[in-house]
C-alpha cells in the first residue's frame, strides 16, 4: 500500500513538473516577436510607451510588455492592428460638393498618398489617424477651391494638387505622417454648366478657325505681294544690267573706231563717222518707201559724205 502511495505521489509530481515546463516555454515563446518587412510594433511596458520593434526577431519580456494594438475606423469599417505598415499608402474619399468662388457648386473626387514616419507618433498623438487625414483633406480642398473659379480649378489643378499636398503635410506632421501625394480625379460642375461650358468650347474653336484662315489669307496676299516686288526687281536688274553690257560694248566699239580712224585719217574724234551712219539709217528708211520720189539732204551731207569716203577707205584697207 505505502508502495502505491509512493507512485502515485511521483506521478503527480512528474505531472506538475511537466505543466510548469509546458508553461514556462509557452511564456518564453510569447516573448518572441516576429515583424514582418515594412512594418513596426510599438510595444508597451506595464501600460507605458517602452520601444518599436523593427522588422525580424524581437524579444520582450512576457507579461510585462505587450504590443499596442491600434484601431482605425474606416469607410469600410473597423481595423484593428498591432503592425503598422510603414510603406506608402492610398486614402480614398467619397465625393464632395465644393462652392468655388463664382458660386458654382460641384462634385470633386480626391485621393491621398502618405507614408508613416513616427509609429511613436501615429499612435499617441491621434487617436485615429485615417479618419483624420480624410477630415483634413475635406476640410483643405473647401479652402484652397473656394478662393478659385470654375476655370481656375480646370486649368490649374496641378498647382491646387501641390498646394493640398503642402498644406496637409504641414499639418500632419505632428502626428508622425509624411504627405507625398494628393491627385484630384474628377471636378464635375452641374449639368447646366457642362452645356453652358461645351458652347463657349464650340464657339472658341470657331473663333480659332475663322483666326486661321484670316491669317492664311494674309500670308497669301503678303507672299503673292513679295513675289511681285522681287519679280519687278529682278527685271529691272536685268535691263540694268543689259543697258550696262550693251553702254560697255559701244564704248569698247568706239574706242576700236576711235583707233581706226587716227591710223587712217588721222583723228581721234569718232563724232563725224556715228554721225554719218545715223544719217545713212535715215536715208535707207527715207528711200525705203513706194512713193518715195525725192530725197532731201541737209547743208552738213558733205561732211558726213567726207566721213562715208573715209569709211571706204577704211574697209579697203581691212581687206
Amino acid at each position: 500500500m505505502q508502495e502505491i502511495i509512493w507512485v502515485v505521489q511521483d506521478s503527480m509530481d512528474f505531472a506538475v513538473l511537466v505543466f510548469f515546463a509546458f508553461f514556462a516555454v509557452v511564456i518564453l515563446l510569447s516573448g518572441i516577436k516576429i515583424v514582418p518587412q515594412a512594418h513596426r510594433v510599438v510595444v508597451e511596458r506595464l501600460g507605458k510607451f517602452h520601444r518599436v520593434l523593427s522588422p525580424g526577431v524581437n524579444f520582450i519580456f512576457p507579461v510585462l510588455d505587450r504590443p499596442k494594438a491600434t484601431e482605425w475606423v474606416f469607410r469600410r469599417g473597423l481595423r484593428k492592428t498591432s503592425s503598422l505598415d510603414m510603406r506608402e499608402q492610398i486614402l480614398d474619399f467619397p465625393k464632395q460638393n465644393i462652392i468655388s468662388r463664382d458660386n458654382v457648386v460641384m462634385e470633386i473626387n480626391a485621393m491621398l498618398y502618405f507614408q508613416i514616419s513616427d509609429p511613436f507618433k501615429a499612435i499617441y498623438e491621434i487617436a485615429n489617424l485615417p479618419m483624420a487625414l480624410e477630415k483634413l483633406t475635406q476640410t483643405s480642398l473647401r479652402s484652397v477651391m473656394g478662393e478659385m473659379e470654375l476655370d481656375e480649378i480646370f486649368s490649374k489643378r496641378s498647382e491646387i494638387n501641390e498646394s493640398l499636398r503642402s498644406t496637409l503635410d504641414e499639418a500632419s506632421d505632428v502626428w508622425g505622417v509624411k504627405v507625398t501625394r494628393v491627385e484630384i480625379q474628377d471636378v464635375n460642375p452641374p449639368e447646366s454648366v457642362q452645356t453652358a461650358m461645351q458652347r463657349q468650347m464650340e464657339a472658341e474653336r470657331t473663333r480659332r478657325a475663322v483666326v486661321t484662315e484670316a491669317n492664311g489669307q494674309r500670308d497669301a496676299e503678303v507672299n503673292r505681294a513679295e513675289g511681285k516686288k522681287r519679280a519687278i526687281e529682278l527685271e529691272a536688274e536685268g535691263m540694268a544690267n543689259a543697258r550696262i553690257r550693251l553702254a560697255e560694248a559701244e564704248a569698247e566699239a568706239l574706242s576700236k573706231i576711235s583707233e581706226a580712224l587716227t591710223a587712217h585719217a588721222g583723228s581721234k574724234d569718232p563724232t563725224s563717222y556715228l554721225v554719218a551712219l545715223k544719217y545713212l539709217e535715215s536715208l535707207k528708211e527715207m528711200s525705203a518707201g513706194d512713193k518715195t520720189k525725192m530725197v532731201y539732204l541737209p547743208y552738213e551731207a558733205s561732211s558726213i559724205l567726207s566721213s562715208v569716203g573715209a569709211m571706204k577707205e577704211l574697209f579697203k584697207e581691212r581687206a
